[in-house]
């Protein structure tokens, strides 16, 4: 032990100092701007390289999104750049291996391309279906649906269906745009701040430091959640709610605020069509829709201009927005011809009719009294605080306004409401509150981002037959899109769905998204057919990004009669060895974040502002790691060699070198000056937003770090839906297709077309017969609560306990729980349960417990809190790792302590209309915080295999742990476990390990050996 004795003495006792604390380092520091890429906020930072190796990762202070702020993650990049988990050259599996052990072969680059380019080109030239392309949280998703697009497949997406495609598509079905990247809450001009169901992962620097400036200037913080941590642990109040049923929290709110006339009357009939006549004709082919006039012009038929309003002082109806006339915002009239109609809000108010307070607390939790406050609180801050900011502005139908009426009341969701099966109609319910108290897009409340708003549904839309999906054929529409009734649905004459993960089928056809967690097990059944390759970028699908992991697990390894796998090519990119990496065939090495270009492009998810259009770019600090190859040029290397039209000219040759040269020179159509970064565009650099491609345009990023910022005039950054001069603006840069104003939709017509559908009434496709009732029931045109569609299939008598994950602070997906610095703030992770909840199930506090749900079983270690609502448990997400992969020991804390959850969760639920996919039946929204669980204590083996009787082996083909399986049963184990397959061929190991009986520690030494070159170090205990 002498060499710890003589350690401790040089660090602390008066030996000689292990360095100079004020010499200059020896070497050359460079520092180079970039953008972070360790979570979705995309902060600016500057990274410091000393010698080739990344030394230090600040924040910049020049960056118009967090001001130099820099948080954890972004801090600890420099561990992600070393990490042991990094993959380095191209792998394919040896012949005669199983998937899942992780036994490859390297390949060079040339051997990976010929491989896909040869079994691309026959899919594509035969049947381009067969080949699917699904992507993880990639931000380049412009670029990706491109790809998929040219190849001619239907079979694209990315990670939205299990994340938060319910805000996305409930609020821009609604408002025309939503929470995330496209608006958020104006802290700066706010009195009072509702949050829901919000983590840490979206937009996070920037809210902290608005929350910061929020409360300093005395702004009330109201955080409604199950789970009081992160944003809520500052809150000035936290309400404790029973996931799944905020939307009778918004129902009972809004049921209040039209009882008491509480709600902003003016904002409701000029621009929503709250005051629109709607026919109540049961029968018509018609009924439910808004009364056309024919005498108005249509402007857009996806949003109505030609309705009727009814005007009260004369009795009779009038051609909607006409001047002078005060429409009736309640009532139910007859038009001249005889027809029955009622205003869109009154049909709202007989909706929430019985929705009372009373009524909501005994399905969310919250006292009848306190939701009653709830509404007057957020109706003093919307209406008695509201005040007028001097900002003239023009409205589409040219009337002039001398100022913006501001509404200092702000809401801020995110997954806490999304990730549910009834999460659609509980986002609606949601916007249409926030409409009806006139917040959008004003002064204090919500406020769109630059290219939104978007239309009410935005137009863009998909194939709609088989006649648009042909050999060597660009798709005939786009992978994804905004339906706007039946005729849009990627369903065969059949009405059997196109894609397969069903999306925009009857099942799902509002699915803006797609499905990702229903890719593999519907290509395992094949079911709506059989796929060839499936190509996974970025996303861990065979553990924290799966629902139900084992059941995902051994369909990824199941084989068909004739030996051959179930979906026969499995191609994985991906930067490090993960759970998913294992099971491929062909694996591609990505390179980090700091060693690619990269762009946040206004053509994808951009990181703009309130005030303006910002994009922004990620340019390499160090060269790529061994053989890495970022995903981007791997696209375009593969769009040249199978000669898609967009990346190829008229005689065969290529158009782009790589992907820097693509984004370049890229425009979205021939001529118009648009493409995938709008700053320095021009030859010589000197446009904005749009202009003929700059060759010197990555070049003006790096010297402006990286970011581009196009302010928008004063007189456009409000009511943007309804400007004028925004509206023109917006269609002048691409970001819309015509100019014609956004009529929040509190009642929806694009639903009550499935609606009419469904019950045969309407002409055109129809569901088939088994779905008409679900079609029917969730095709309603104005929100409604129900139970999540797991509790239907539950016994909640005996599973009495909702389960949720929530994402940590200092980690984002599974890309963090191997970073050596992070892995010290989360080295495991426990299910945080109420005190009084675990102890009237003989659970202590620190104590190993089995959780179970329907679906299957997970052991871990309880942590009391009464920082949860009693009825719920939760943990933090994807901190537990399956054993040996992510670069960490296979004793490693996050396998041998740390789980999942998603080994509970169920990917399919039965129903009346046979098996379906766990999700909302709207949007395909995954239903990942729907699980229903029970706990007790992990005593005697005999004790716990009585807990869960034979179910679960029947269930899932699995065995539970024996008796005498010591490191299932071991009292400092979790369950499930899995063997630690290879480590893979040339993985980076760039670290120290130093082994101390059980514990394994990695600790990284800078400037102890170059990239890749580092020795392994034991030392001994």
């Amino acid at each position: 032990m002498a060499w710890i004795t003589d350690r401790i003495d040089r660090i602390f006792s008066n030996g000689e100092p292990l360095h100079d604390p004020i010499a200059k380092p020896p070497g050359e520091v460079e520092v180079k701007s970039t953008t972070c890429y360790m979570c979705a906020c995309r902060c600016g930072i500057n990274v410091h390289v000393r010698d080739g190796e990344v030394r230090f990762i600040e924040g910049n202070p020049n960056h118009p999104l967090n001001h130099g702020v820099i948080c954890a993650k972004g801090s600890a990049g420099i561990m992600k750049q070393v990490s042991p988990a990094r993959l380095t050259q191209p792998l394919r599996r040896k012949p005669g291996s199983e998937r899942g052990a992780g036994e490859f072969e390297p390949i060079s680059w040339d051997e990976a391309f010929a491989m896909l380019e040869s079994r691309l080109r026959h899919l594509r030239a035969t049947d381009p279906k067969q080949f699917a392309l699904f992507t993880g949280r990639d931000q380049m998703q412009a670029l990706t649906g491109l790809f998929a697009r040219e190849f001619g497949t239907p079979n694209y997406a990315a990670h939205g269906g299990f994340c938060s495609v319910n805000m996305a598509a409930g609020m821009i079905y609604t408002t025309g745009g939503s929470f995330w990247e496209f608006g958020g809450p104006d802290l700066q001009q706010s009195k009072l701040f509702v949050m829901i169901g919000t983590a840490e992962d979206h937009h996070s620097n920037p809210l902290k430091m608005a929350l910061s400036d929020f409360k300093r200037a005395g702004g009330r913080f109201i955080s409604i959640n199950p789970v009081r941590t992160g944003y809520s642990a500052i809150a000035d109040e936290w309400i404790p709610i029973r996931p799944g049923t905020d939307g009778a929290l918004f129902l009972a709110i809004t049921h209040e605020l039209l009882r008491t006339g509480r709600f902003d009357d003016a904002f409701a009939a000029r621009y929503t069509n709250a005051a629109q006549l709607v026919r109540v004709q049961p029968g018509h082919p018609d009924d439910g829709m808004m009364v056309r006039n024919p005498a108005a012009p249509e402007v857009n038929p996806d949003a109505p201009l030609n309705a009727w309003w009814w005007d009260e002082a004369a009795g009779r109806p009038v051609a909607a927005w006409s001047e002078g006339v005060q429409p009736a915002l309640f009532g139910r009239y007859t038009m001249p011809d005889g027809t029955p109609v009622a205003t869109a809000l009154e049909l709202l108010r007989e909706r929430v009719a019985e929705c009372t307070p009373a009524w909501a607390e005994d399905i969310t939790g919250i006292a009848a009294s306190r939701i009653a406050q709830l509404a007057a609180e957020m109706a003093e801050a919307a209406l008695d605080q509201a005040f007028d900011l001097p900002q003239p502005w023009t409205d589409w139908w040219g009337r002039e306004h001398d100022t913006v009426r501001a509404r200092p009341l702000a809401f801020h969701a995110m997954r806490g409401l999304a990730a549910h099966s009834n999460g659609f109609h509980t986002i609606r319910a949601l916007a249409i509150l926030m409409s009806l108290l006139g917040t959008i897009d004003v002064p204090g409340g919500f406020r769109h981002k630059p290219p939104y708003p978007k239309q009410v549904p935005p137009g863009v839309r998909t194939a709609k037959s088989w006649d648009d999906i042909k050999p060597n054929t660009p798709l005939a529409g786009s992978p994804l899109g905004w339906p706007a009734g039946p005729g849009d649905l990627m369903v065969d004459d059949d009405g059997r769905p196109m894609r397969i993960d069903k999306a925009f089928s009857w099942e799902y056809p509002l699915a803006a998204h797609g499905l990702m967690h229903n890719v593999i097990t519907n290509a395992w059944r094949g079911d709506p057919y059989p796929i060839d390759t499936l190509l996974i970028f970025m996303s861990n699908m065979a553990w924290n990004s799966a629902m139900n992991t084992q059941r995902v697990r051994r369909m990824l390894t199941d084989k068909r009669a004739d030996g051959e796998h179930r979906i026969p090519f499995l191609v994985v990119c991906d930067a490090f060895h993960s759970e998913m990496t294992a099971f491929a065939d062909l694996v591609l090495p990505d390179t980090s974040y700091l060693e690619r270009h990269d762009a946040m492009s206004m053509l994808d998810r951009p990181i703009s502002e309130y005030d303006g259009a910002m994009d922004s770019v990620r340019v390499p600090v160090v060269p790529p790691l061994g053989q890495c190859k970022p995903f981007q040029d791997v696209l375009i290397e593969l769009a040249s060699r199978l000669q898609f039209p967009a990346f190829t000219r008229a005689d065969g040759s290529r158009k782009f070198k790589d992907y820097t040269d693509f984004i370049v020179n890229y425009e979205t159509a021939p001529g118009s000056g648009i493409g995938f970064l709008t700053g320095w565009r021009g030859a010589d650099g000197s446009k904005s937003l749009r202009g003929e491609p700059n060759p010197n345009q990555w070049e003006q990023y790096a010297k402006h770090d990286c970011v581009h910022f196009t302010p928008i005039p004063e007189a456009m950054r409000y009511m943007r839906g309804v400007n004028r001069d925004y509206l023109r603006y917006a269609k002048e840069n691409g970001w819309r297709k015509r100019d014609d104003p956004v009529v929040i939709a509190i009642y929806s017509e694009v639903l009550q077309k499935f609606r009419l559908a469904a019950q045969g009434q309407r002409p055109g496709r129809q569901p088939p017969a088994e779905l008409r009732e679900r079609v029917a029931r969730h095709g309603d045109p104005l929100p409604f609560w129900a139970p999540p569609l797991e509790h239907g299939a539950v016994d909640l008598g005996k599973f009495p306990l909702a389960a949720v994950t929530q994402r940590p602070m200092a980690m984002y997906h599974a890309w963090d729980s191997q970073n050596a610095w992070l892995r010290q703030i989360h080295g495991h992770n426990r299910l945080h349960v109420h005190p009084r909840t675990a102890q009237a199930a003989g659970i202590a506090d620190g104590g190993w417990m089995w959780v179970e749900s329907p679906w299957g079983r997970v052991r871990c270690v309880a942590q009391y809190s009464e920082a949860v609502e009693p009825g719920t448990v939760w943990t933090w997400n994807a901190i537990g790792k399956s054993s040996g992969l992510w670069g960490l020991h296979p004793h490693a804390d996050e396998s041998r302590r740390g789980f999942l959850l998603n080994h509970l969760i169920t990917d399919e639920l039965p129903g009346d209309a046979g098996t379906l996919s766990n999700s909302d039946p709207v949007t395909g929204q995954a239903g990942w915080y729907d699980l229903r669980v029970r706990l007790a204590p992990a005593g005697a083996p005999r004790d716990d295999e009585a807990m869960a009787g034979d179910h679960y082996a029947d269930v899932h083909g699995e065995p539970l742990p024996a008796a005498g399986d010591a490191l299932a049963l071991h009292s400092e184990t979790t369950w499930p476990r899995h063997s630690a397959p290879q480590p893979a061929p040339g993985q980076h190991p760039g670290m120290h390990r130093v082994s101390s009986g059980a514990a394994h520690v990695l600790q990284y030494f800078a400037g102890r050996g170059r990239r890749g070159k580092t020795t392994e170090q034991e030392t001994p205990t």
